[in-house]
């Protein structure tokens, strides 16, 4: 009786096949994060990861049976704001408040410093290769500007790009070959091509949007983009070829982030500041990497 009533508590019988598409349903209680909820991330059994489970400072663990808890607590002065995992299954965060990229040993929980630079405005959300080089966006909010940065397996930074608006939402196409970057003041959706050395070129832009903000980006497994739409309770699908699909409403307004998960991979989880919890949805593509 108790797993039946943690697993209506927590949605996840809305996962399952019959489910309609595109229809978001709630899958934690509201208030269950912090108004930083933020940085979805499915490892290899399935189990969903979070950042700021009931306090800042925290990574939540939601099992796929419904159980949450808190995975790990960070150290003082570190919030993270995105979870991503390296070839090794090993988690990396963006450490926005402690200025680093952050790893946790996922077998004892141990939390390290990956990569810090003095450079650093406040990481803030990250993609990681198949060869386990990651790209961070880096925004100055303050000042409206943003940087964009490679760092390599041994956690050594590159700055590729200084010269950006307020840099947040970050992806990699299917192939590798194209790095998305938004803006998420200005509006802009920027697409790199990524060269074989871990360096970009041929910076264009992808679309741009006329109102609302833009946050956390992934793609599915097609290569259609995926943009939380802050502020509007949207997410917007593109094309690879920048032509708007459609748009997928979800219950709370201030959209934050979103991740491919479930069993077919067909599942999109959803981050909510303004309802603190996490939505959920079925997909009709399942998302890169499944």
């Amino acid at each position: 009786m108790h797993k039946l009533l943690a697993l209506v508590a927590f949605g996840l019988f809305t996962a399952c096949s019959t489910s309609k598409f595109y229809k978001a349903t709630d899958l934690t209680p509201e208030g269950s994060f912090s108004s930083n909820c933020e940085g979805p991330n499915v490892d290899k059994a399935g189990n969903l990861y979070v950042v700021n489970y009931k306090q800042d400072g925290t990574v939540g663990k939601i099992t796929p049976t419904g159980e949450a808890s808190v995975f790990v607590k960070l150290p003082d002065g570190s919030t993270a704001n995105s979870i991503r995992f390296d070839s090794r299954g090993d988690m990396l965060l963006a450490d926005f408040t402690g200025h680093n990229v952050l790893k946790i040993n996922m077998k004892t929980r141990e939390v390290t410093t990956f990569c810090h630079d003095n450079r650093f405005n406040q990481p803030n959300d990250l993609c990681i290769s198949s060869q386990d080089v990651i790209f961070a966006s880096d925004p100055n909010w303050k000042d409206g500007t943003g940087q964009l940065w490679r760092i390599d397996p041994n956690g050594k930074a590159t700055l590729l790009d200084g010269y950006l608006g307020t840099t947040n939402g970050i992806e990699l196409s299917p192939d590798e070959r194209t790095l998305y970057v938004n803006e998420s003041v200005q509006l802009k959706v920027w697409a790199f091509d990524v060269a074989a050395d871990g360096s970009v070129f041929n910076k264009r832009l992808f679309t741009k949007f006329e109102d609302f903000g833009l946050d956390g980006m992934k793609c599915d497994a097609e290569g259609n983009l995926y943009i939380t739409r802050y502020g509007k309770g949207m997410i917007a699908v593109f094309s690879p070829e920048g032509k708007l699909l459609h748009e997928i409403p979800v219950k709370g307004k201030k959209v934050s982030n979103l991740a491919f998960g479930g069993p077919d991979g067909k599942t999109v989880f959803v981050t909510l500041q303004d309802r603190k919890c996490v939505e959920q949805f079925r997909n009709k593509v399942k998302g890169k990497g499944f």
